[in-house]
């Protein structure tokens, strides 16, 4: 899968962020904060544990409110909107989980009916089971509607964690850690799934890893976050030709003799 292939709209921007700024306490999470995503773009952010990456997904999702700072997620003020609108703006914004967070006494087939019957209630019998069967063979897994959580690999949680995401047809997908815990081969699985969705989903996407490889794959742009601010945004070899000491033990950590970069 070739993310070249993927239209990206040079004009619009699904997420304008500008000076965004969130402590807690005397703990300042994010200090400064720009950054964009354009239609059908697909940007990875990294960082290390506690630069603020969470932070930033939750606000932009309307679970944070910011302390300052303009955040424009569809064209609407995030902060500015009542409850009615927030949970409209949420129907178009997909999260998949780390922990994949489906439910474990329900069935491949009861988590993905559970969000599209609670948010479509005017959707037939039919139309769900199709959409149910579609979304499956989309992400690969049509064999396991009637088995349960517990029967699937990690690899397959997380595609079924993605897959009850889509279901709802999101504009924006949120994925945090795609590849944490699995194996090489699952990992680019994954990182290929995720092109996939941003090509026939025409989604806009946030990648928030720490594997340099699936920034690689599936980020048309990478963005480093370090202590509350992005030190650099852009393509993965312009990002990583800089001379900055942070930026490049980020890099020699992830690629060290014993830990190559797969490529597709």
């Amino acid at each position: 899968m070739d993310k070249e292939e993927v239209q990206i709209d040079n004009q619009e921007s699904v997420i304008f962020i500008k000076n965004l700024k969130k402590s807690f306490g005397s703990l300042n999470v994010l200090n400064g904060v720009d950054f964009e995503i354009k239609r059908g773009e697909n940007i990875a952010v990294l960082g290390r544990s506690g630069t603020g990456k969470s932070v930033l997904i939750k606000i932009i999702s309307g679970l944070l409110k910011p302390d300052s700072g303009l955040v424009k997620v569809l064209g609407q003020e995030v902060d500015k909107l009542n409850e009615k609108e927030l949970q409209a703006l949420r129907l178009k914004i997909g999260f998949s989980f780390q922990s994949s967070a489906l439910y474990d006494s329900m069935s491949v087939r009861e988590n993905l009916k559970f969000p599209l019957v609670r948010n479509k209630r005017d959707l037939s019998d039919q139309e769900v089971n199709e959409a149910i069967e579609s979304v499956l063979n989309d992400v690969g897994l049509s064999q396991t509607i009637n088995q349960m959580p517990s029967e699937l690999s990690g690899g397959q949680k997380k595609r079924i964690g993605i897959a009850r995401t889509l279901i709802l047809k999101p504009e924006i997908m949120l994925y945090d850690e795609p590849t944490s815990g699995l194996d090489p081969i699952t990992c680019i699985e994954l990182n290929n799934l995720i092109l996939k969705v941003q090509k026939e989903y025409k989604t806009s996407s946030i990648i928030i890893t720490h594997d340099l490889t699936c920034a690689k794959i599936t980020g048309n742009k990478v963005a480093v976050l370090n202590e509350g601010k992005f030190l650099k945004i852009g393509g993965f070899e312009e990002v990583f030709k800089s001379d900055d000491a942070y930026i490049k033990a980020f890099y020699d950590y992830n690629f060290t003799e014993n830990n190559q970069i797969h490529e597709k």
